[in-house]
């Protein structure tokens, strides 16, 4: 059993220095930088101050050990699609003052998790849910920062309000105060042409700036569109949250396909 255990632990070890490389202090810090410089220039582009962008690493897949180290090196928010892989991590670092946001499709049934450790929700689709997740968070005396997501590729896979059914459902949203209204979300279309890719960010940009301040739930500051692959381009067209992953926690083990089922071809 000992050998067993001690053979498991080793492998773990092999696979963690596969892709986080022997210094996971030096691999994330060369990472970090590259991202903010990125950043830094996209903004300059778009002629659009650094600090109007807020950084969100996208932490899932990745284990507490090299996330405890993310933290000392400056990282106090993390994002994560999944809420059962996102509640383990914020009861194992508890001890830490880490600001988890949930990005990722949300079923009602666990609502309660998200309400009882969460700060942010960016992925908030329906009144069913709203419902939902403002009693879990009455049941917990709290109160939870959210972003609307929108379908703009209009692709029948993904999550999301279609955009002319976003204003009907900011209406509706103060009856539930628990919530309370950020901003639009969005993934865009996955692929290399950008041509096809930056109207997704552009329709995103139009939608809030003809919505904000002009509905019940009252000004919406937050756009938070652009991955790792994309995010240069979402902040030229106006991201002011940009969710990063694999730019700082490199390549997830096997396909992305597997983490975006129907939205990526298998062998991206």
């Amino acid at each position: 059993m000992k050998s067993d255990r001690r053979n498991e632990e080793e492998s773990d070890s092999d696979l963690l220095r596969e892709r986080f490389s022997s210094d996971p202090a030096a691999f994330l810090a060369d990472n970090l930088a590259d991202v903010r410089e990125r950043i830094a220039a996209a903004c300059a582009r778009a002629r659009r101050p650094v600090g109007t962008v807020r950084l969100l690493p996208v932490s899932k897949t990745v284990p507490e050990s090299v996330l405890r180290i993310a933290h000392s090196l400056g990282l106090e928010e993390l994002g994560e699609n999944k809420v059962q892989e996102a509640r383990a991590k914020a009861a194992a670092m508890a001890d830490l003052p880490i600001r988890w946001s949930v990005v990722g499709h949300l079923q009602s049934n666990k609502a309660k998790y998200v309400a009882r450790f969460a700060s942010e929700f960016q992925a908030l689709d329906n009144l069913g849910l709203a419902r939902t997740l403002h009693e879990r968070l009455r049941l917990e005396d709290r109160k939870i920062d959210v972003l609307i997501q929108v379908n703009t590729s209009g692709e029948a896979t993904k999550f999301g309000l279609a955009p002319d059914q976003v204003e009907a459902f900011l209406e509706e949203l103060p009856a539930y105060p628990r919530l309370r209204p950020r901003g639009l979300m969005t993934l865009a279309l996955f692929s290399p042409d950008p041509d096809r890719v930056r109207p997704c960010f552009e329709r995103l940009r139009l939608l809030r700036d003809r919505l904000d301040g002009r509905t019940a739930a009252g000004l919406l500051p937050e756009l938070s569109m652009g991955m790792s692959g994309d995010y240069e381009m979402a902040i030229e067209e106006g991201a002011t949250i940009v969710r990063v992953g694999r730019g700082i926690f490199g390549r997830r083990p096997g396909s992305d396909a597997h983490y975006w089922p129907g939205l990526i071809p298998e062998g991206s």
